[in-house]
């Protein structure tokens, strides 16, 4: 009896070998009908194109008339909208109005900042160039 037992084991693993062996034959045929070498291909082609040298946008170096609210911040009497953007920035770094817990946040309450942004107290990091602009004139 012990030797019948031997043989159907023996049998089950064979057969358990031959479906692996199935399974990565079919794997394979997925893996060549895939394109993914020409894409490959396409990429090395564009990174050793030379790369053109980026030029600034005239429109951002125009520069404008500042407000006298601006001005006792900046302290220059015209500049240009993303350097104005800049010299806030700076004000806000040296005086520390940035929230603590919200970092997007910028307290402008009781500071000459606010009375660039009258009625406010604070201020979010996204509005900041869009209410500067108010102070910036042709």
């Amino acid at each position: 009896m012990a030797k019948k037992r031997k043989k159907k084991v023996v049998k089950k693993r064979k057969a358990s070998k031959k479906k692996v062996s199935r399974k990565k034959k079919a794997g394979k045929k997925k893996v060549s009908r895939k394109k993914t070498a020409k894409k490959k291909t396409v990429r090395k082609a564009k990174k050793t194109a030379k790369k053109k040298k980026r030029k600034a946008n005239p429109a951002f170096m125009r520069s404008f008339k500042t407000t006298s609210e601006l001005k006792a911040v900046i302290g220059v009497s015209s500049i240009s909208r993303p350097h104005a953007t800049k010299k806030i920035w700076e004000y806000i770094r040296k005086h520390k109005l940035q929230d603590n817990k919200n970092r997007r946040q910028i307290n402008v309450g009781g500071t000459a900042l606010g009375k660039l942004f009258p009625g406010k107290r604070s201020v979010t990091m996204f509005d900041l160039p869009k209410q500067l602009s108010k102070h910036l004139k042709d």
